[in-house]
């Protein structure tokens, strides 16, 4: 052997080596190293052990549920599974060629009949109410819960409202639009969600960006993206003069912005238009959108829209603190409210406030939160059935993207999905920091709904509260630190985006699978439609152990992966999706 050959197999007899404790202790235990081939064979990572079971086989296993995160941080393979849902949801639907199916099934004999039973039963529950016969209302009261459960078993969208249900008070105010915001043209809504045509054929679509109105200077230190646009870290050049109240004001208002700009669009341009929008948080905190509409519209309508839309907050105001951390008002049992903690005095409910509201004809409304004056708006063209790419306009107008652009801004509008709040708003430095840690503390001072605690601190006793009710505190998601206001979905869609539901977009993935694996001989076993899957019980001492779980799917979606691998071979790169990852992330 040479001195540049290797042994090819081990010594016969090896000593080995002296491990200390630090060492055994940074030694990886089963978990960690069946998580870690979880996330290089794509599987979930955290399954949730759950029983199926099949009555007519009465055959029983264990399976692992996946963990449905839609955080990398937690599990990088469902968040990939999300992500790429999301991706597909947004590209069907952005240039959908045809009217999206909204007929409504015809209501059957069965269901009038129940309906009609219904309402039989509820005139004679009233009745008794009315002669104050408790037992007969009981016995019709019994009778209309089963006939709402059959009514629902049927095929009933929606729901049912209780019989002893009262309608909710409306409160209305002056719907005269503000001075100082441009009017805007309002058209018909018509039944269509599609936009113009351009050659007859071509039937282009937009992409828009809408931020928030800036409260101060902030720093840009130079750098530059990959765009080669000069960034900054957020942070304000004048801390002291930063508008935080406003910031924090506006990113707990931003929905509501939101669904009045859609809502003015609208009416502007007389169609149902369709979005989907992403929701993220800009460096300096503040939310910003960006939004793939089906269709295109005049830029400068578009430009107009958005300086004319505006909500305004009719809340009582609170500018002014009455309460702070170390004085708060207390609960008293024997009043049933809020008290002052040194004089005894009955604190007003918020409903209170809204009704004297209500009495001031000038007041101006609590907040009032509007776009900033920063909006970007493309034209994205489509393809014609040739696979010619299609002008937006004659002459194909500056600023057009192709499909390939389309499917760049796709990837954009989903690019911080898989990431939170928290982890898109690292702060780079100390100065950065405090600025976050400002903000937040300007959001626990802002009341995020009619039942929040901060209230309190306003001398407001919230709508609902309770001796569980703490004063001047609220355990929303729009006062944590790792959100900044940014509570609820970050993706909105509309109701006729893409006609599917993401369920049906992970069904379509899956059946694109089979067929390609059917077209080659390789039939996939249905299972029986009737297996029952639940939650192990605590106690269950034959549940499985989490990494075998992980081992068994990471079994099957090897078995899988294969399959598909030596269909497509055979099949020479059929037309859809050509990665594994892409077919098998809806597995």
């Amino acid at each position: 052997m040479t001195t540049t050959e290797q042994p090819t197999t081990a010594p016969a007899e090896s000593v080995p080596a002296r491990q200390t404790a630090a060492e055994r202790r940074a030694l990886p235990n089963m978990m960690d190293i069946a998580q870690a081939a979880a996330e290089k064979y794509g599987v979930c990572k955290r399954p949730i052990p759950m029983r199926a079971f099949d009555p007519d086989t009465r055959q029983s296993t264990y399976v692992g549920g996946a963990c449905k995160s839609t955080r990398a941080s937690d599990c990088p393979s469902c968040a990939a599974k999300a992500r790429a849902l999301r991706f597909a949801q947004c590209r069907e639907g952005w240039h959908l060629p045809e009217e999206p199916v909204r007929q409504r099934n015809t209501p059957s004999e069965y269901q009038q009949g129940l309906l009609t039973a219904r309402a039989d039963m509820l005139a004679g529950y009233r009745d008794a109410r009315e002669k104050g016969d408790e037992e007969a209302a009981d016995g019709f009261r019994e009778v209309i819960a089963d006939l709402d459960e059959e009514l629902k078993a049927s095929g009933l969208s929606g729901r049912i409202k209780g019989i002893d249900a009262l309608p909710k008070p409306r409160r209305t105010r002056s719907t005269r639009r503000r001075q100082d915001v441009p009017n805007l043209p309002r058209k018909k809504i018509e039944k269509t969600t599609l936009g113009r045509k351009f050659a007859g054929k071509h039937q282009p679509s937009m992409f828009l960006t809408g931020t928030l109105d800036s409260y101060g200077r902030c720093h840009r230190d130079g750098a530059l993206d990959k765009h080669g646009k000069v960034v900054g870290d957020g942070s304000p050049v004048d801390p002291e003069n930063y508008d935080y109240r406003r910031a924090a004001r506006d990113a707990m208002f931003f929905p509501k912005l939101f669904d009045r700009f859609i809502q003015n669009y609208r009416r502007a341009v007389g169609r149902d238009v369709q979005y989907f929008a992403a929701v993220e948080p800009q460096r300096r905190g503040a939310p910003h959108v960006h939004i793939a509409i089906r269709g295109t519209d005049p830029h400068a309508l578009i430009s107009q829209i958005f300086a004319a839309t505006y909500h305004s907050q009719w809340w009582p105001h609170f500018d002014h603190e009455q309460y702070s951390d170390d004085r708060m008002p207390v609960w008293d049992p024997t009043a049933g409210a809020f008290v002052d903690p040194d004089t005894g005095y009955v604190l007003p409910t918020f409903d209170d406030a809204q009704v004297l509201l209500d009495e001031v004809d000038e007041l101006e409304p609590a907040h009032v939160v509007r776009w900033g004056v920063q909006v970007d708006h493309k034209d994205i063209g489509d393809t014609d059935p040739d696979g010619e790419q299609g002008p937006v306009r004659p002459g194909k107008a500056k600023g057009v993207l192709g499909g390939d652009d389309a499917n760049k801004l796709i990837g954009y509008l989903t690019k911080y999905l898989t990431k939170s709040i928290a982890e898109v708003l690292e702060p780079p430095n100390e100065r950065t920091r405090r600025h976050y840690e400002r903000l937040h503390a300007e959001m626990q001072r802002t009341p995020c709904s009619e039942k929040c605690g901060v209230w309190l601190r306003y001398g407001i006793a919230p709508r609902g509260a309770s001796a569980k009710t703490q004063p001047g505190r609220c355990k929303g998601k729009a006062h944590r630190r790792d959100t900044l206001g940014l509570r609820g979905r970050r993706v909105l869609v509309s109701r006729y985006w893409s006609n599917k539901t993401l369920p049906d977009h992970k069904a379509d993935r899956i059946e694109f699978v089979r067929q390609l694996l059917a077209a080659v001989g390789i039939a996939k076993a249905e299972r029986s439609k009737n297996w029952v899957v639940r939650l192990t019980e605590p106690g269950d001492p034959d549940v499985p152990p989490r990494e075998h779980l992980i081992m068994a799917e990471i079994s099957r979606r090897s078995a899988w992966e294969k399959e598909y691998l030596e269909a497509k071979l055979l099949l020479a790169e059929p037309p859809g999706p050509q990665s594994v990852s892409d077919l098998t992330t809806a597995a």
